[in-house]
């Protein structure tokens, strides 16, 4: 299978007052377009940056990203909203639902933003994807009326609506409870295994991981596997008081 996401000597760094927080240190990592991957780590691993870098909302201090094909450091703010709206699918931890709009809204706010669709094709594919998850009695409630677990669909019908490539979702099931989060992640599985959509999700949850067709695992910034058997960075020990 093509490679869809491509990493490569990335390295990035935070100021911190004085400091500087070296979030990830050299990471090499490669996905094929279809697969379903978990990137574990414990909190403060780095895979939320990761997830940034790959999903061009912060870009690194070293090292170049490719998405579909397109080294993100050779795009423009124009570039990269073209391909954040048309490649790429966020789905959140924290929902990130517009209050004020109902679901069939929500969902169907990214091909406002995308254009080049009619009323009624709108219609038809934002009713679709929110059958696919389920919520088509739900579909005129706005947020506040759901329960996490609706809330979690509705984000996913949202990431999916525009046909993206590639979905990354960050702690997707972080706020919900045991069996909410285990249907998201089998509602995920279908949708990879129906449609073919390379589905990339952070986690530290281990009966989560156990869902993913492969696990990278990260460590202080660092990629110590990957998931397909190559050898494991060095995390460096800390180091003995003098």
């Amino acid at each position: 299978m093509p490679a869809v996401v491509e990493v490569r000597g990335v390295e990035k760094d935070y100021p911190l007052g004085k400091l500087t927080v070296r979030a990830l240190r050299g990471v090499d990592l490669t996905i094929d377009a279809g697969e379903f991957v978990s990137i574990a780590g414990p909190s403060g691993s780095g895979k939320t940056t990761l997830l940034n870098l790959i999903g061009c909302v912060d870009v690194p201090t070293q090292g170049s990203v490719s998405v579909d094909g397109q080294a993100t450091s050779s795009l423009d703010d124009n570039g990269l909203t073209n391909l954040r709206l048309h490649k790429l699918g966020f789905i959140f931890q924290t929902f990130n639902l517009i209050g004020v709009l109902d679901v069939f809204q929500n969902v169907e706010f990214p091909l406002l933003l995308q254009g080049g669709m009619d009323k009624a094709a709108r219609r038809a594919r934002v009713e679709a994807i929110v059958d696919a998850v389920g919520l088509t009695p739900q579909l005129r409630q706005r947020p506040n009326e759901l329960s996490g677990g609706q809330r979690q669909r509705v984000a996913i019908a949202r990431a999916l609506v525009t046909g993206p490539r590639i979905v990354l979702a960050d702690e997707p099931t972080a706020n919900l409870d045991s069996q909410t989060g285990a249907n998201i992640i089998d509602l995920m599985k279908e949708l990879n295994a129906k449609d073919g959509t390379t589905f990339i999700f952070s986690t530290h949850d281990a009966e989560v991981m156990r869902h993913a067709n492969r696990v990278i695992r990260l460590a202080d910034g660092l990629i110590v596997d990957d998931g397909r058997g190559a050898p494991r960075a060095e995390v460096p020990a800390p180091a003995s008081p003098a």
